[in-house]
Order: C-alpha cells, then structure tokens, then sequence
C-alpha cells in the first residue's frame, strides 16, 4: 500500500493575488487515508477523497505541489509538530483542545456528530440513564469519543484505530450503537452493503463543545504565512464555483453550509 503520492500540480497555476509562499519546492498535506468519503485509499494505493481534493487545489491556487503523506489519526497532530507535513486536511473539528497544539484555518465545512444504530435496534432514547450498560463504539483520539465518554458515563465506550474498525463490529453485532461524524455515517449507511445494516438516528449533535467551529485545515503555530495563504485560496475556490464543483462529486448538500 501506498503512503504517499506526488500530485502533477503545474506552479504556472498560482493566482496573481496570491504570492507563492516561500516553503520550499512542495508543501506536504498531512490525511488519515481512512476515512470515506472524506480520505481513503484507492486499491492502486492513490489517496483520494473530498478532503484530498479541496488540499490539492488549496495548494494549485497558492502555486505549490504538494506531497501527500498518510498518516494514522491517533499521530496526526504528532506527526504535524515533528515536521512530517506541513498542514493537516483530515476533517479534523476546530476545538479549543486541539487550539492548544495548532492554529486552524478558517473552517472549509460545517459538521455535526449522530449516533448510528442496528435497524433492529429497540434503542429509542439518548440519555445517560438509557445508555446505562450499552457498549458504544467509536474512532479513538476523536472528538466523537470525547462525546461518548462525557456523556454516557455508565456505557461501555470501545474506542477503535478507524472509523471502519468501528462500523465492522456494528455490522458484527459486536457494539450496541456508534457515535460518528455525520456525513461519513450518512455516506456509510446510504451508500454501502455493510452499512445497510444501519441507520441514523436522534437529533444531530451540534454543541460547540464537541464539534468546535466547525472543520479546518491544522497548522503548526508559528505558519501564520501559510494559515493566510490557505485562507485566501479557500475562499477563492468558494468563489469561482472550484469548490461547489468537487463538493457535488461527494456529497447532495453544500457540506461548507449544511444546506
């Protein structure tokens, strides 16, 4: 399998409002590679999704190639401090936590957390009292794990290395019900055979003490340069319609509103 992959991004596309940063012959976009539709791997090894596209062109309109290096999620903010990459485009929630390790761009979607259940299941309440004894799973190291564990004190919260370690031991019956990242858990169980098994259900979880400010592309502190650099060509694909265009290959809503 593949970790990295080198883009064929031409410097001549660099905008004139733009400068091109001085941070060498390439920027390395840092991605988990496991986490559909967002970033996963291609069976040929080529890293790809809607985080992985909106990267390469953030890096097209500020006139650099980029490297694109995979990394697992329980190290990705480590591997951004110890110079692996140089920004992280992993659907990563803007929290004051994480604030205290790296600076954000500004948020390039919105997000929301659900809870996925068996189509069988008798669940029908999302309280601490009714979790008491239930066996939730989610991605360690996320702010959905954070969740489970803040709110439903007397579950069992089994944490997994992926998203897709999680949704396995749904469809094996292994957990009794998930929390996970909106839209991939939409995507899972719309989309899949595995995730037929399964549905959404409750309210969508939006308190800003989970979820942030929404989704943005992680920084080392001391890049304040290149934090501008991508602020300005995200909101120039938002508006020429670059942005509109790959979000439509992935998604039925505009994922930067909600709508």
């Amino acid at each position: 399998m593949k970790t990295t992959l080198t883009s064929s991004i031409a410097l001549a596309a660099l905008i004139g409002a733009i400068a091109a940063p001085a941070f060498g012959q390439s920027l390395r976009l840092g991605t988990e590679g496991a986490y559909p539709p967002f970033n996963y791997i291609e069976a040929d090894g080529t890293i790809t999704g809607f985080d992985v596209e909106i990267g390469l062109e953030l890096c097209k309109r500020i006139g650099q190639e980029c490297e694109i290096v995979a990394q697992d999620w329980d190290g990705i903010i480590p591997g951004l401090l110890a110079d692996k990459y140089d920004f992280i485009i992993a659907s990563m929630f803007i929290t004051e936590e994480r604030k205290k390790q790296v600076d954000f761009s500004d948020p390039y979607y919105l997000a929301a957390m659900t809870h996925v259940l068996p189509k069988d299941s008798d669940i029908t309440e999302f309280t601490p009292d009714s979790m008491a004894g239930k066996i939730i799973g989610a991605q360690g190291g996320t702010t959905q794990a954070d969740f489970a564990e803040a709110q439903y004190p007397d579950a069992e919260v089994r944490l997994y290395p992926t998203q897709d370690e999680a949704n396995l031991d749904m469809v094996n019956g292994r957990i009794d019900l998930m929390v996970g990242d909106m839209l991939p858990m939409l995507d899972w169980t719309t989309k899949t055979d595995d995730g037929n098994c399964c549905e959404l259900a409750g309210e969508p979880v939006t308190d800003p003490a989970f979820v942030g400010d929404g989704v943005g592309i992680a920084i080392r502190q001391e890049d304040d340069e290149l934090r501008e650099q991508l602020n300005a060509a995200l909101a120039e694909i938002r508006a020429d319609g670059t942005y509109e265009t790959i979000n439509d290959k992935y998604f039925d809503i505009d994922v930067y509103t909600m709508k």
